[in-house]
């Protein structure tokens, strides 16, 4: 096992640095799971339906999305429901 924990180090094996987070109504919401229709922020809190954007950051590339947030959110939820925008 060592071996090949070697062998795969010693080829240039790289992780690369992921972040994500909702831009809605002037608040950068760290995001820590996506899925099709939804994400999980890291503390939940109060977010008002709307149009947001969603940001990927991998290493130094970065991508963003048009997301609406049809219903909000409330403090007892990580959850927010997304729908993807034009």
């Amino acid at each position: 096992m060592v071996s090949s924990m070697t062998a795969i180090l010693s080829q240039g094996g790289h992780s690369s640095q992921v972040k994500m987070r909702l831009l809605v109504h002037g608040l950068t919401v760290p995001v820590v799971q996506l899925g099709p229709d939804f994400l999980l922020v890291d503390v939940a809190r109060d977010l008002p339906a709307g149009d947001a954007t969603l940001v990927l950051q991998v290493d130094s590339g970065e991508r963003c999305w048009n997301v609406r947030l049809p219903d909000g959110n409330s403090a007892s939820s990580r959850r927010v429901a997304i729908v993807a925008r034009a």
